[in-house]
């Protein structure tokens, strides 16, 4: 048998995204349902670039639960800890989009945000000898909203630790996900304190740590080996292993900018696979390694749906390519 390498813990759900870009929720004529959730789509990206990756979270028992099951064991990523649910229904997740792609989450229908089959992950039910195997354990922060999928968070970090693998947070700040936003921001800060790499959007940082700077979120937190910050179509800014930099954007036409974050994540773990983390202490490499995840989240963002739009990393290496030689 061959164990994942990385490990991704947390959502999987049914992203409904609006037919109508520009309009609102009540505008909105009709819907196409996408497979996504931050953890689930990175899994997904790894695999399809070369890194075998397991997914480690729980739907319901419902034909939904059951067709993105059916996805990812398609895809090629490791379901062994999956569970699964016997009452509560798997996650839908309504998404409105700008005309110019930016997506905004509109809600969850009729059903409360606690009651989807994602809250009730089991702690006791996480496959210990996933992590006897891997490398890597890539966590996100919707789940600390809940208090069943938080504790399975604390026994994946403990067997994390256990087993000394790396683990990358990408916070992906939802605020619909909690019925008490008070509760959020103390429960992130503890989990920061767990974590290797870290990766956060400009919002996120600003409001975490007053600063979008990476080097500066580095020196305040000084225990992380790495800190990402994306601004969109602007590009990022780094600090890694002490290496600081910023990398522009590719130009892309966007088409849908759902699941390029979780994108950019799956191109920076599948190049930390490769170089291994020692190469992290060279400028250059991890410039490309930057580089080579924000073409990954750009390719994403010009295709509809956070995992049919994942490239091939044949495909990032011509696009790359391409880039290049403009």
């Amino acid at each position: 048998m061959t164990y994942p390498r990385v490990l991704c813990l947390g959502e999987i759900l049914f992203d409904y995204l609006a037919d109508q870009p520009g309009r609102s929720l009540e505008q909105v004529e009709s819907w196409t349902p996408y497979p996504g959730g931050a953890p689930a789509n990175v899994a997904c990206a790894l695999v399809k670039l070369g890194t075998p990756a397991g997914f480690i979270g729980a739907v319901g028992t419902d034909d939904l639960g059951n067709s993105l099951v059916e996805l990812l064991a398609e895809v090629g990523v490791d379901v062994t800890g999956v569970q699964r649910h016997s009452t509560a229904p798997t996650r839908q997740v309504y998404v409105v989009r700008s005309d110019s792609g930016d997506r905004e989450f509109a809600g969850f229908g009729e059903l409360n945000n606690a009651e989807f089959a994602d809250t009730h992950l089991q702690a006791a039910g996480i496959p210990e000898v996933l992590f006897e195997n891997a490398e890597f354990l890539v966590l996100g922060t919707l789940e600390l909203a809940y208090p069943e999928s938080r504790r399975a968070i604390a026994q994946a970090i403990k067997l994390a630790e256990q087993y000394d693998l790396k683990i990358v947070l990408d916070i992906n700040w939802r605020p619909m996900f909690w019925s008490n936003i008070e509760e959020a921001q103390p429960l992130i800060t503890q989990l920061l304190k767990k974590v290797d790499f870290l990766k956060l959007s400009e919002e996120e940082a600003q409001s975490l740590f007053d600063t979008t700077d990476a080097g500066a979120i580095t020196y305040r937190l000084d225990s992380v080996e790495g800190v990402i910050v994306t601004a969109g179509a602007a590009g990022c800014n780094y600090c890694i292993s002490q290496n600081e930099g910023k990398i522009p954007a590719f130009k892309v036409d966007v088409e849908d900018t759902t699941g390029a974050g979780d994108g950019f994540v799956a191109g920076f773990i599948h190049q930390l696979c490769h170089s291994g983390i020692q190469g992290l202490k060279d400028a250059e490499t991890v410039k490309k390694i930057i580089t080579y995840s924000s073409a990954v989240g750009g390719m994403v963002a010009m295709k509809p749906g956070a995992i049919a739009s994942q490239p091939t990393a044949a495909e990032v290496e011509a696009f790359l390519y391409l880039h290049n030689s403009l």
